[in-house]
């Protein structure tokens, strides 16, 4: 089933006076497009507050105050180094909840799973749901519409780390990764596409088909690209957001999909622009706005000390 859900600024409210996690201000330059659907992406983050992690979730809340951010993505690894155990496990409070305490931030957050989170209990990340006026996952992949003017946005979450384990020969186990799960997930993620007319189509998952860091070169990578880009090219996907690597990105290749990494919410790695087709990367902890019209996607790069790095928009074809 598929959820509409009113366009920018839903959630937003002003801050009040001490409002905790909101320490004034804002981010020096950031743009706001009018009637846009304005949200935040971040990823491989939760540390316990450490790698700068306190700092990145600070400037987010005040991107999402200075945006009205209607909600949050957060592109998997979300608890390190295991996941979580349950939906009590300490992790939601030491690098969830008193982490992202700012007003602004106390809007519905849409996180896909990482390899990280399939390290424990992957499903207790879904169970939180049911407990979180905030957390919304209500299954390992799922899909959300967004209304923006008089059109549409599709947001397809994925579950990818199961795709990669398969794509490696690994064992199924019965319970975090099972026979046939990867065939029906694929079957689904085509049928919603080819099913609908929104005017964007936004794609989030863990694993990136292009990057410059660490992985570039590496099998995995080149196998999901192999097997997710033949149908974002067929459906005609507009954006492919990922997180997996620890850095900021935007790679252009050849057809519609726009690739863009934002996965250093904590943790950063060394990177390059990718040759040929790469057209931003930052070795630095951050997070990226997108701020969403009929006619275009304003997405802006933030690090962890407030400086916009880069802004590009993406023209509606």
């Amino acid at each position: 089933m598929i959820i509409v859900i009113a366009g920018a600024g839903l959630f937003a409210q002003a801050p009040l006076e001490g409002d905790q996690g909101y320490t004034g201000g804002s981010i020096p330059g950031l743009k706001k497009l009018p009637n846009a659907l304005h949200f935040i992406a971040m990823g491989d983050w939760g540390r316990n507050g450490e790698n700068h992690q306190k700092e990145v979730a600070a400037g987010m809340g005040k991107a999402a105050h200075d945006l009205s951010a209607s909600f949050v993505v957060a592109t998997g690894d979300n608890f390190y180094p295991y996941g979580v155990a349950s939906v009590q496990d300490y992790h939601w409070i030491a690098s969830y909840e008193t982490i992202y305490t700012a007003q602004s931030l106390h809007v519905k957050w849409y996180p896909v799973l990482g390899n990280h989170d399939y390290a424990s209990n992957p499903d207790a990340e879904v169970e939180y749901s049911k407990i979180s006026s905030r957390w919304t996952m209500p299954s390992r992949y799922y899909t959300k519409t967004f209304r923006v003017e008089d059109d549409s946005v599709l947001m397809v979450f994925l579950d990818t780390d199961p795709m990669e384990k398969e794509m490696r020969g690994q064992a199924y186990d019965g319970v975090k990764y099972k026979a046939g799960a990867v065939k029906q997930q694929r079957e689904w993620l085509e049928k919603t596409l080819a099913s609908s007319k929104a005017r964007w189509k936004i794609v989030v998952g863990h694993h990136p088909l292009y990057t410059a860091g660490w992985r570039k070169d590496s099998p995995d990578t080149k196998k999901m690209r192999e097997f997710l880009e033949p149908i974002f090219t067929k459906y005609k996907v507009d954006v492919y957001l990922a997180g997996h690597e620890h850095h900021l990105e935007y790679t252009k290749p050849e057809g519609p999909t726009h690739h863009i990494i934002s996965g250093a919410a904590s943790e950063a790695r060394p990177v390059t622009v990718y040759p040929g087709i790469g057209k931003f990367a930052a070795p630095t902890q951050g997070f990226a706005t997108f701020s969403v019209t009929k006619e275009k996607v304003l997405v802006q790069f933030i690090d962890y000390k407030d400086q916009i790095l880069y802004e590009t928009q993406l023209i509606k074809q």
